[in-house]
């Protein structure tokens, strides 16, 4: 594929799925009223969205450990899975795992999905492990195999002092758009609309992992946990404020209520008759004053 097409196909791809993971975004971030606020309104958020995901999160992570088995009882198969074990436990710290683990775990909450790279760094000679912002993958499947996907492309942005200092490349702009794409025969590497690498995969596999949080069937990408609380989220914003506003124009301690029957409208309740807007209420008309 040539490098006008892939680029152009980004830019039209999954574009529903981005739409989806900026309104997430937005929603746990507490940008959660829906429309235009309206003259007069008030419009409070409480968002326990935020507090729910960022506790449960922090409980699932808490405690991870792992091990390697021996796949035989002998002193040279113990010794290969205490190794191995070990290996991953530089690993673990060297890609600060601990901490990109709990971030990518409340990215994959909140966005329904989320994925990891794992990568040789010649120059360090170590594995590098990183969490590539899953609003810049792009993944192809055999036809209703999601099981087998054969292309991951990968899109960021870069500084045009990164972009030269890591491919010795000078963008026009302030910032480069940079595309991996991957297959398990060939790498290629796009900076801007042009292809600056293109070599064989030098890992044999594409070296992502992209997993949902929940996933429904017959489909690859993930369920987010917020769908489940947006609307009671919403509803208590809307009784919070709504009380608000009441305590506010009660001036208070009067009491201010509505729809009262005729019957009791007695003789030194002092009630006040008064039509309004509860969104305008300085234009208040008072009907009748009963004392």
């Amino acid at each position: 594929m040539n490098k006008t097409s892939i680029i152009a196909q980004l830019n039209r791809q999954d574009t529903d799925r981005l739409r989806a993971y900026r309104e997430l975004l937005d929603f746990y971030h507490g940008r959660q009223w829906q429309g235009r606020e309206r003259r007069g309104e008030k419009r409070l958020t409480f968002n326990y969205t935020k507090v729910f995901i960022d506790k449960v999160t922090s409980y699932l992570m808490s405690g991870i450990n792992f091990v390697v088995e021996a796949d035989g009882d002998s002193a040279e198969a113990k010794g290969r899975a205490q190794r191995a074990e070990a290996a991953l436990h530089q690993v673990y710290e060297d890609s600060n795992l601990e901490q990109l683990d709990l971030d990518t775990e409340i990215d994959c909450a909140i966005l329904g999905d989320a994925g990891y790279k794992v990568t040789w760094d010649g120059e360090a000679k170590k594995v590098r492990v990183t969490a590539p912002d899953v609003q810049g993958i792009y993944v192809w499947w055999l036809g209703d195999d999601t099981s087998r996907i054969w292309r991951i492309a990968s899109r960021y942005q870069l500084s045009a002092e990164e972009s030269e200092f890591l491919y010795q490349v000078k963008p026009k702009g302030k910032q480069a758009t940079i595309v991996e794409l991957w297959t398990d025969g060939e790498f290629e590497l796009y900076l801007d609309d042009a292809l600056i690498e293109k070599k064989p995969n030098p890992y044999g596999v594409i070296p992502f992992i992209i997993y949902p949080n929940l996933r429904e069937p017959k489909r690859f990408w993930g369920i987010s946990d917020l769908t489940q609380i947006m609307e009671s989220q919403r509803e208590l914003n809307r009784a919070m404020s709504q009380l608000s506003r009441i305590l506010e124009l009660s001036g208070n301690p009067i009491a201010v209520a509505r729809n009262l029957p005729a019957a009791e409208m007695a003789l030194g309740r002092k009630v006040a008759v008064i039509f309004f807007d509860e969104h305008n209420a300085r234009d208040a008309v008072v009907a009748a004053v009963y004392s």
